[in-house]
This record gives C-alpha cells, sequence and structure tokens, in this order.
C-alpha cells in the first residue's frame, strides 16, 4: 500500500524525489523547455506540481485514495477528500463491481446477472454488456432472504399433519426441510413422528440406525451437537432426519411426553425442526406436537377427498384450541398435474383454503418426487423447486414471530 515503504510517518513524503533512472533534472537546452506555457520542471522539487502525484492524501483526482477506503465511507459526500496524514492505514479494498469516474466518484455497475438472456449475454461478452437482473432473479432473490428470516427465540418448530395419508405430507416435510437447509446457514432438523412406520427416513440415505427411541434413552448422556448426531441421518442439502422406530408396535408408545423429551433435546442444537406427523390426530403424540408447534402445514392433494381431509383436519384444529395455528398456518395443494383430467377447480380450492389459512401453495407433479426415494433438491424440475421456494419464503416468513405461549407449558 503506499506508504508502507516509506520510514517514519506512512503518510509524510520525501522533501524531494531521489535522483534515479527516469528521475534525472533534464538540461536546459532541452527542446521545448522555452516554450510558452510549458513549465520549469528542473529538479523535479515537491512544490513543482509532478502531474498526477498528490500533495496530501486529499488529492482528489487520485484514485488510490479511493480504492483504500472502505466502501461505506464513499456513501458521505467528500469523505475521500477529508483525509489527513493523521489517518491510520486502511488495508486496500476493491469492489469489482464498481468503477471510477473521471472526478473519481465511484460508478455501481448493476450486478451480473445470474439466469436467463441476460446471463448468457453477459457472459458471451466478457461481461461488457450487462441489462441487470431479471425480474425472476430479483423474486428469487426475494425468497431467498425470506427464507434466510433469524429464528426469533433460537428454535422453532413446525408441524406438516394431515388426516389422509399418501397425500405427500412426507414428501413436503423432507423437500421444505432440504430447501431450508441448504440456503440457510444453521441446523435444521426434521422428526418422524409417525406411529405408522413412518418412511421420513427414506427420504435420506441413512447413517445410523437409530431412532428417536434410542435418543430418548440416552438423552442424559447427550451433551454437544457430536453426541445427538449420532442419532441422525443427514442429506446431502444438510438435513437431518431422526427416524422413527420401525416396528409398530414400539412406536405405538411413543407419546405426548415423549415427544416433548426430545423436542427438549433437539432445541439446543437446531434452529429450525419440522415434524412429520401421522394421520391419526387423536394419537398420543399429537397433542405434544401440536402444544409446541410455532408454525403448520397441512398437505392436501389435487381432488376432493384430498381437499375435505384436509378442511376437516382444519376444522379439527380449530374446535381443539389450536385457531392460531389455522390463521397463521399454510396449505399445499401437492402433485398437481399439468394436464389432468380432473374437474376439481383449483382457484376455488384455493380460495376455499385462503379464506381460513395464511397462505396457499401449489406443488407440481415432479417425476423425482414420485419415485418416493431420497429428496433431491438438484434432481426437481423447475417450476417444482420454485414451488418449493416459495413455499420455504412462506415458512420463513414466521420465523420471526414471537414463540407460543404453550411452549412454557410443554417445556418446564
Amino acid at each position: 500500500m503506499l506508504g508502507e515503504d516509506l520510514p517514519g510517518d506512512p503518510y509524510s513524503f520525501p522533501a524531494a524525489y531521489p535522483q534515479g533512472p527516469g528521475y534525472a533534472p533534464l538540461p536546459r537546452d532541452y527542446p521545448g523547455l522555452d516554450e510558452p506555457g510549458y513549465p520549469d520542471i528542473s529538479g523535479y522539487l515537491p512544490d513543482a506540481g509532478y502531474p498526477g502525484y498528490p500533495q496530501d492524501r486529499a488529492y482528489p483526482g487520485y484514485p488510490y485514495d479511493l480504492e483504500a477506503r472502505p466502501l461505506e465511507v464513499l456513501h458521505d459526500a467528500g469523505a475521500h477528500r477529508g483525509w489527513t496524514r493523521d489517518d491510520p492505514p486502511v488495508p486496500r479494498q476493491v469492489n469489482k463491481e464498481s468503477a471510477w469516474d473521471d472526478s473519481g466518484s465511484p460508478v455501481q455497475r448493476p450486478a451480473a446477472p445470474g439466469s436467463g438472456w441476460r446471463g448468457s449475454l453477459s457472459r458471451v461478452t466478457g461481461g461488457l454488456l450487462r441489462f441487470g437482473e431479471s425480474t425472476a432473479d430479483l423474486r428469487r432473490r426475494d425468497l431467498i432472504n425470506r427464507i434466510r428470516t433469524p429464528v426469533a427465540g433460537g428454535h422453532h418448530r413446525i408441524a406438516v399433519l394431515s388426516l389422509k395419508g399418501g397425500v405427500g405430507k412426507t414428501t413436503t416435510t423432507a423437500a421444505l426441510g432440504a430447501t431450508f437447509a441448504t440456503l440457510r446457514g444453521d441446523r435444521v432438523v426434521a422428526v418422524d413422528a409417525n406411529p405408522d412406520r413412518g418412511t421420513l427416513s427414506d427420504k435420506v440415505r441413512l447413517e445410523t440406525a437409530a431412532t428417536v427411541r434410542d435418543l430418548l434413552n440416552e438423552r442424559g448422556q447427550v451433551r454437544r451437537y457430536a453426541d445427538v448426531r449420532a442419532f441422525t441421518s443427514q442429506a446431502p442439502s444438510r438435513l437431518e432426519v431422526l427416524a422413527s422406530d420401525r416396528d409398530p408396535g414400539v412406536s405405538v408408545a411413543f407419546g405426548a411426553e415423549d415427544y416433548c423429551d426430545a423436542a427438549r433435546v433437539l432445541e439446543h442444537f437446531y434452529s429450525i425442526c419440522l415434524t412429520d406427523c401421522g394421520t391419526g390426530l387423536l394419537h398420543s403424540a399429537m397433542s405434544g406436537v401440536l402444544r409446541l408447534a410455532d408454525q403448520i402445514v397441512v398437505v392436501s392433494s389435487p381432488s376432493v377427498d384430498g381437499a375435505r381431509s384436509a378442511s376437516a383436519t382444519l376444522d379439527w384444529l380449530d374446535a381443539h384450541n389450536c385457531g392460531d395455528l389455522v390463521r397463521n398456518g399454510v396449505v399445499v395443494v401437492s402433485a398437481i398435474r399439468p394436464k389432468s383430467k380432473s374437474t376439481v377447480d383449483l382457484d376455488r380450492l384455493e380460495h376455499h383454503f385462503a379464506a381460513r389459512c395464511r397462505a396457499v401453495v401449489r406443488i407440481p407433479y415432479d417425476p423425482h418426487l414420485e419415485e418416493g426415494a431420497e429428496v433431491e433438491l438438484d434432481l426437481l424440475a423447475g417450476q417444482t423447486a420454485d414451488a418449493y421456494l416459495a413455499l420455504g419464503a412462506l415458512v420463513g416468513d414466521g420465523l420471526a414471530w414471537p414463540r407460543r405461549l404453550t411452549y412454557r407449558s410443554a417445556l418446564p
């Protein structure tokens, strides 16, 4: 950096420039020195006004001074002109997306577009032609920012439920959890609370045979994240899954207190916990799930019976002191085929749920999800990935809400 090789004060300059190659005084008989208007520069004294070199750090036309200052200082008009010799050296910081005009002021260029013809044109021309970001890119950035909403209270629980099986509830849990885990920097875990041999663990590659029951049996030994990590399987998206017991006879014994105990352990190591619930709302574990839930996602299929089951789920919640969850909930209409012969009016269906809940999201049919195997976001069709991005943004809006008061009664 300028001044670092000079002795003493980094902003002090020698009284005269040292003699050396390229700095020797020109002879008096040098051709052209006697022409009118040509200054006498013999000796290269500091006061001779050597063109382009500042006499102090306040020289307004010297771009290095601007690059050396942190970019936020430039927002103060004339801040780069107020430096003194007493200012400490500032590390060089270069913004690749900015340039300097003739007056030394920063000129912001539009960010390089990420997709579409704008991105292709920018790459072909080496960045010489830029048309800014498209509306789709701006919308995607907004959705991602909403997904990255900080979690109020440090922990947030999302219950994914439906009275009807086979509507995509487990797939929605895995895909939504993977979206959060991919785009956020904190830890996300999904818990299988399905008493009828839950299949959430089928959505990731198993790393352990441990289940939620094993975690409960050894919860007294869990002190660090590495301890609880021994009971979960992690997908490439960084989503972790805590599986349920494979033996239905054992999982039936998983009740409300068991779920609360497991939740007490997980809240110390994860920011977001998604719970894949069973179809039985009267199951004992369900009371614990709903008591602790900060948000719910109700999944429906684009069919008459699926919509009726989802509506019945909302009715049951309203009747059991969970009206706040219903009003702030999100309904997912899953696996909508583009050329379906169904006579169900999706717009009318969406309007019905929108009148009761905070939002409704349509998830299109996707061949990768129909396989029923591991969920990988990279293998989803573009429209499906965008739909889960929109779902994540809606649920992400709720991450900033205060914790529900029922949390205190459930977790003393």
